[in-house]
Protein backbone atom coordinates (compact mmCIF):
# COMPACT_ATOMS: atom_id res chain seq x y z
CA UNK A 1 0.00 0.00 0.00
CA UNK A 2 1.43 3.36 -1.05
CA UNK A 3 1.91 6.20 1.40
CA UNK A 4 1.01 9.60 -0.04
CA UNK A 5 1.90 13.02 1.25
CA UNK A 6 1.68 16.67 0.31
CA UNK A 7 2.50 20.16 1.48
CA UNK A 8 -0.04 22.57 3.00
CA UNK A 9 -1.02 24.18 -0.32
CA UNK A 10 -1.14 20.76 -2.04
CA UNK A 11 1.09 21.74 -4.96
CA UNK A 12 3.93 19.41 -3.92
CA UNK A 13 2.92 15.75 -3.67
CA UNK A 14 4.80 12.49 -3.24
CA UNK A 15 4.36 8.75 -2.92
CA UNK A 16 6.30 6.12 -0.97
CA UNK A 17 5.88 2.54 -2.23
CA UNK A 18 7.34 0.98 0.90
CA UNK A 19 7.08 1.15 4.66
CA UNK A 20 8.17 3.91 6.96
CA UNK A 21 10.59 3.05 9.75
CA UNK A 22 12.29 4.56 12.78
CA UNK A 23 9.70 7.25 13.49
CA UNK A 24 10.87 9.67 16.15
CA UNK A 25 10.46 13.16 17.45
CA UNK A 26 13.40 15.47 18.09
CA UNK A 27 13.05 18.29 20.61
CA UNK A 28 16.34 20.13 19.99
CA UNK A 29 16.34 23.87 19.37
CA UNK A 30 17.24 23.45 15.71
CA UNK A 31 14.32 21.12 15.00
CA UNK A 32 11.94 23.46 16.81
CA UNK A 33 12.98 26.26 14.45
CA UNK A 34 13.05 24.03 11.37
CA UNK A 35 9.49 22.83 12.02
CA UNK A 36 8.14 26.00 13.70
CA UNK A 37 6.88 23.69 16.40
CA UNK A 38 7.79 22.18 19.77
CA UNK A 39 9.53 19.26 18.00
CA UNK A 40 9.94 17.38 14.77
CA UNK A 41 8.06 14.20 13.91
CA UNK A 42 9.56 12.22 11.08
CA UNK A 43 10.24 8.72 9.75
CA UNK A 44 12.78 7.14 7.45
CA UNK A 45 12.17 5.11 4.30
CA UNK A 46 14.21 3.49 1.55
CA UNK A 47 15.04 6.25 -0.97
CA UNK A 48 14.32 3.98 -3.95
CA UNK A 49 10.71 3.65 -2.71
CA UNK A 50 10.09 7.40 -3.05
CA UNK A 51 8.77 9.43 -6.00
CA UNK A 52 7.55 12.97 -6.50
CA UNK A 53 4.05 13.10 -8.01
CA UNK A 54 3.81 16.86 -8.51
CA UNK A 55 5.53 20.11 -7.69
CA UNK A 56 9.16 19.00 -7.55
CA UNK A 57 10.12 22.31 -9.18
CA UNK A 58 8.54 24.14 -6.21
CA UNK A 59 10.95 22.55 -3.71
CA UNK A 60 13.47 24.68 -1.92
CA UNK A 61 16.36 23.18 -0.03
CA UNK A 62 18.41 24.17 2.96
CA UNK A 63 21.67 22.40 3.78
CA UNK A 64 21.65 21.65 7.50
CA UNK A 65 25.02 19.92 7.67
CA UNK A 66 27.54 18.08 5.55
CA UNK A 67 25.55 15.64 3.38
CA UNK A 68 22.23 16.63 5.04
CA UNK A 69 19.43 18.97 4.14
CA UNK A 70 15.72 19.69 4.35
CA UNK A 71 13.29 20.30 1.54
CA UNK A 72 10.24 22.48 1.77
CA UNK A 73 7.58 23.94 -0.50
CA UNK A 74 8.65 27.37 -1.74
CA UNK A 75 5.00 28.38 -2.05
CA UNK A 76 3.52 27.49 1.38
CA UNK A 77 6.66 26.72 3.41
CA UNK A 78 5.76 23.17 4.55
CA UNK A 79 8.81 21.12 5.51
CA UNK A 80 8.28 17.88 3.60
CA UNK A 81 11.36 15.97 4.66
CA UNK A 82 15.04 15.76 4.07
CA UNK A 83 18.00 14.45 2.21
CA UNK A 84 21.08 12.48 3.03
CA UNK A 85 23.81 12.48 0.38
CA UNK A 86 21.39 14.12 -2.06
CA UNK A 87 18.75 11.38 -1.70
CA UNK A 88 15.37 12.18 -0.19
CA UNK A 89 15.35 9.77 2.79
CA UNK A 90 12.92 10.94 5.48
CA UNK A 91 9.51 12.56 5.60
CA UNK A 92 7.68 14.66 8.13
CA UNK A 93 4.77 12.73 9.56
CA UNK A 94 2.52 15.80 9.50
CA UNK A 95 2.55 15.92 5.68
CA UNK A 96 1.41 12.32 5.23
CA UNK A 97 -2.16 11.88 4.09
CA UNK A 98 -4.11 9.35 6.12
CA UNK A 99 -2.64 6.79 8.50
CA UNK A 100 1.13 6.41 8.05
CA UNK A 101 0.98 2.93 9.66
CA UNK A 102 3.72 3.89 12.13
CA UNK A 103 3.96 5.39 15.60
CA UNK A 104 6.70 7.42 17.20
CA UNK A 105 9.20 5.05 18.78
CA UNK A 106 11.10 7.65 20.79
CA UNK A 107 11.62 11.28 21.69
CA UNK A 108 15.21 12.47 21.38
CA UNK A 109 17.01 15.53 22.74
CA UNK A 110 14.36 16.06 25.38
CA UNK A 111 17.12 17.63 27.48
CA UNK A 112 16.84 20.71 25.28
CA UNK A 113 13.06 20.74 24.81
CA UNK A 114 11.16 24.01 25.12
CA UNK A 115 10.42 24.87 28.75
CA UNK A 116 6.70 25.13 27.97
CA UNK A 117 6.46 21.66 26.42
CA UNK A 118 5.09 18.58 28.18
CA UNK A 119 5.96 15.27 26.55
CA UNK A 120 3.56 12.35 27.01
CA UNK A 121 5.19 9.59 29.07
CA UNK A 122 4.18 6.58 26.97
CA UNK A 123 7.12 6.71 24.51
CA UNK A 124 10.83 6.22 25.30
CA UNK A 125 12.65 9.51 25.92
CA UNK A 126 16.36 10.33 25.63
CA UNK A 127 18.12 13.41 26.97
CA UNK A 128 20.23 13.49 23.78
CA UNK A 129 21.09 10.65 21.41
CA UNK A 130 19.85 7.16 22.24
CA UNK A 131 22.76 4.87 23.23
CA UNK A 132 23.02 3.28 19.76
CA UNK A 133 23.61 6.75 18.25
CA UNK A 134 25.88 8.18 20.95
CA UNK A 135 29.07 7.48 18.99
CA UNK A 136 27.88 9.89 16.30
CA UNK A 137 27.97 12.76 18.72
CA UNK A 138 31.65 12.13 19.39
CA UNK A 139 32.85 11.18 15.89
CA UNK A 140 30.70 13.14 13.45
CA UNK A 141 30.02 16.45 15.16
CA UNK A 142 31.86 19.63 15.90
CA UNK A 143 32.50 19.59 19.62
CA UNK A 144 31.34 23.18 20.18
CA UNK A 145 27.68 24.07 19.75
CA UNK A 146 26.43 27.50 18.76
CA UNK A 147 24.96 29.48 21.64
CA UNK A 148 21.41 28.29 22.34
CA UNK A 149 21.75 25.13 20.24
CA UNK A 150 22.50 21.53 21.03
CA UNK A 151 25.25 19.78 19.13
CA UNK A 152 23.69 18.89 15.77
CA UNK A 153 20.77 16.59 16.33
CA UNK A 154 18.60 14.27 14.27
CA UNK A 155 17.81 16.25 11.15
CA UNK A 156 20.95 18.29 11.05
CA UNK A 157 23.66 15.70 10.80
CA UNK A 158 22.37 12.23 11.52
CA UNK A 159 23.83 9.30 9.66
CA UNK A 160 21.00 7.19 8.25
CA UNK A 161 23.11 4.26 7.13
Amino acid sequence: MAINGSCFCGDVRYKIEGKLRDAESCHCSMCRKMFSSQASAFALFEPEDFSWLAGESLLSAFETGEDYGIQFCSKCGSTLGGTYKDKFSWVTLGCIEGDPQIELSRHIFVGSKAVWETIPGDVQQYEAWPPENAYKLQHNRPQKARAGHSLRSCLCARRYA
